[in-house]
């Protein structure tokens, strides 16, 4: 939950958006961000405006002084209205010190990510249509060593496997099954979409991990899943489930889909594969299946 935090910080973003002190810099790529605080080491005080316009991206300001305001916006052109249902979710460098993180909303603060969460890697998501982020350097008298870095991602509120992405809402995690509609949109927009079996589970803190092997790989998004399973046998990897929605490993053989957020592959829809195959011939013979896919 987002705390309000600092009102001496809000005075001074407000008067500077007032008085129109901010620099801009704008990204090479419109994806990531690299910047140093030396730039304006002499204006301590000052704020740059940062654009990024990408789907997700990075940001990394060494030496921070002053603050940074980061302007975040998909890459597809969108009317605020529909902005509410995309949320952005920043993920901290372990190594990331120097800065508080705040979502910022016609002058007011509330914190994101303070200094010492950072280290821990904590994720934090908030509404598009929210606001930016403002990015305040901690006042140092040795700055050579602070280094503010994170990741970005644009998430989408609906769609497959939302629902068990738990760093949006963590009091709406559902674990329910998904619909017939769901299944087959899911086996098609989904990050990742094969068919395997569950290797092995292990629990922390925060949610369980899921070893997998695929047998099938009707695509991914990124190369979350190796080649080189069991005996040398199809795609091996990991996937997360929130912890409250644990699946056991068993010898049945799912239809795994999911999406993946940072680098790390998450579960969302997965029925029996028999099930599936049953549910997509039916769409296909009605043709009311949204996608083709190779299930020889």
């Amino acid at each position: 939950m987002l705390a309000m935090l600092w009102p001496s910080a809000a005075l001074w973003i407000t008067a500077v958006l007032l008085t129109g002190r901010a620099e801009a810099q704008y990204s090479s790529d419109q994806c990531s961000w690299r910047g140093s605080g030396l730039s304006h080491e002499s204006h301590r005080r000052d704020v740059e405006q940062v654009y990024l316009r990408c789907s997700q991206g990075s940001l990394e300001w060494l030496y921070p002084t002053g603050a940074i305001i980061v302007n975040l916006r998909p890459n597809t052109e969108l009317s605020w209205r529909h902005t509410a249902g995309v949320h952005v979710c920043i993920k901290p460098q372990p190594y990331s010190q120097g800065s508080h993180v705040y979502l910022e909303h016609k002058g007011d603060l509330q914190m994101l990510l303070a200094e010492e969460d950072q280290v821990l890697g904590t994720v934090r998501c908030f509404s598009l249509a929210g606001g930016a982020l403002f990015v305040e350097a901690i006042p140092q008298t040795d700055i050579s060593r602070r280094i503010t870095a994170f990741q970005y991602e644009l998430v989408p509120v609906q769609g497959p496997g939302a629902h068990m992405y738990p760093y949006l809402n963590p009091a709406s995690v559902s674990c329910k099954p998904c619909a017939d509609e769901e299944i087959l949109m899911a086996v098609c927009t989904s990050d990742f979409a094969g068919s395997g079996m569950f290797r092995g589970v292990a629990s922390t803190n925060k949610h369980t991990l899921l070893v997998v092997t695929l047998s099938r790989l009707f695509h991914q998004k990124s190369g979350v899943f190796v080649w080189g399973g069991v005996r040398g046998r199809g795609w091996s990897g990991r996937m997360n489930i929130p912890r409250h929605c644990s699946r056991l490993p068993g010898q049945d053989e799912y239809l795994l889909t999911g999406s993946i957020h940072f680098g790390e592959a998450w579960l969302s829809c997965a029925p029996l594969y028999k099930d599936f195959l049953r549910l997509y011939t039916k769409a296909l013979k009605m043709g009311t299946n949204p996608c083709q896919i190779d299930i020889n």
